[in-house]
């Protein structure tokens, strides 16, 4: 597979080919080329980069795969006023994208911190559009080759490279972890109070987050990791952004997101049961799941030229968690992009508390911190403007031999700090079971 594009950036007629689709545009637009690579099973994990940026999407129930490779454009914002900024951006640049007529629009990726003003140790919040874009949907394999306009005489060459450098996974085993105790204390009084200010009426619900590190004889491998959790959770959406030995990466159930053709749809998710725990049908569990749907509504309904329709919440499985979830559709207004609709939904209920605004002023004043875009967001735009964002949760942020995963969970009137911890225990136990040793890479029918 790999070695087929390879024979197309050879071809004589590469450049002429880009120099027709960039007629005209000026030479910061993007020009991406689509090429058909033929029909083949691949989750392109073999193909992770040993050094360039990379961004990586997968639905493995589904058979959608996708790898972005380097940077042909990109840009960074922070601060309140972050969505906005990358919103204007991303206009500019689809309003001079040049792309291979007849065939799906090209993609940027995008992810973003849930503090507005986190920069540690990713940008705050960052679009991108990858140099190379290999996609696997249903088994029908395309590479997507983006490039300034500016830049089409040397593009063939900056792609080859890109292909040329692997990472090589290999295995590593987790070292003993450093006692946990009093950090589980200090989340505990974290919790009770959080308990008080709810049953004081000061807010209804607060959603604090653990964070763990653990560190492996040897680097973390992303791609790895990423196998284990396509193997424990299919029906999840996979996902990561790295470069060299830093990889933020995981497995969520939950969309925040998703515009297509006018129609927005996004999760009310919450509530979690698991082997041993209160069942999702406890009122501890009902209550949180309702108000994440009514907050979910509200902040759609002035985006959409009719009131948001919620479905009946439902189990949804993920791995071995299950949650309550409920899905809402709106269609908006004209002119509402995707990240108008972003900078209404985010931080919901399901990651921050309710109302939005106390919870946001209560964990900063309680020292909550959360790394990496842990509980921000993670997705894919298209050059139409249409995409959708995922809520980054179960996920883990390397760094070389080191690793920090976290996980949270939602406090409400009648929580009980026990049971919330052991909620966390399992929401980290998911990416733990995937940091530790696993079967060959090279699994049937997966590889080239």
């Amino acid at each position: 597979m790999i070695d087929r594009l390879r024979q197309q950036l050879a071809a004589a007629d590469l450049p002429d080919r880009l120099r027709q689709l960039a007629a005209g545009a000026p030479a910061a637009a993007p020009v991406s080329l689509t090429l058909d690579l033929g029909k083949l099973d691949s989750d392109w994990l073999h193909q992770l980069p040993a050094k360039a940026p990379f961004w990586y999407r997968a639905r493995p129930q589904r058979g959608e795969f996708r790898l972005g490779i380097g940077h042909a454009l990109q840009v960074s914002s922070s601060g309140g006023n972050r969505f906005a900024a990358l919103d204007n951006a991303f206009s500019g640049l689809c309003s001079d994208w040049r792309h291979t007529a007849g065939e799906p629009p090209p993609l940027a990726f995008a992810g973003f911190a849930f503090d507005a003003a986190n920069q540690n140790p990713l940008p705050n919040a960052l679009l991108a559009v990858p140099a190379i874009l290999l996609e696997n949907l249903g088994g029908r394999c395309r590479a997507v080759l983006t490039v300034p306009a500016g830049r089409i005489a040397q593009a063939a060459d900056e792609w080859r490279q890109l292909l040329a450098q692997p990472a090589r996974p290999s295995h590593t085993l987790l070292l003993p972890a450093a006692p946990q105790a009093l950090t589980e204390r200090a989340w505990t009084a974290r919790v009770n109070a959080a308990l008080r200010d709810i049953a004081g009426g000061k807010l209804d619900k607060l959603v604090l987050s653990r964070s763990r590190r653990v560190e492996a004889a040897g680097p973390f491998s992303p791609a790895l990791i990423l196998g284990q959790l396509a193997e424990q959770q299919p029906d999840s959406l996979l996902y990561a952004h790295g470069q060299g030995e830093l990889c933020f990466l995981g497995a969520t159930p939950e969309r925040l997101v998703r515009l297509d053709n006018g129609l927005a749809e996004a999760d009310a998710l919450a509530g979690t049961a698991w082997s041993g725990s209160l069942s999702l049908a406890e009122q501890k569990n009902q209550h949180e799941q309702s108000l994440v749907v009514q907050a979910v509504v509200d902040a759609l309904a002035p985006l959409c030229a009719a009131p948001p329709q919620a479905s009946p919440a439902t189990e949804h499985p993920a791995g071995h968690l299950t949650h309550l979830r409920s899905r809402i559709c709106g269609r908006v207004a004209s002119g509402t992009t995707l990240f108008d609709l972003v900078r209404a939904l985010h931080p919901t209920p399901a990651v921050g508390g309710y109302p939005s605004g106390l919870a946001q002023d209560w964990l900063a004043a309680h020292g909550e911190q959360r790394n990496g875009w842990y509980s921000g967001g993670f997705g894919i735009f298209t050059a139409a403007g249409d995409g959708e964002l995922s809520v980054a949760l179960r996920c883990a942020l390397l760094n070389g031999r080191q690793a920090e995963l976290q996980a949270g969970a939602g406090i409400v009137a009648g929580s009980d700090p026990q049971q919330e911890l052991a909620e966390t225990e399992a929401k980290l136990g998911t990416l733990l079971t995937a940091l530790g040793p696993a079967g060959e890479l090279d699994r049937n029918g997966t590889r080239d």
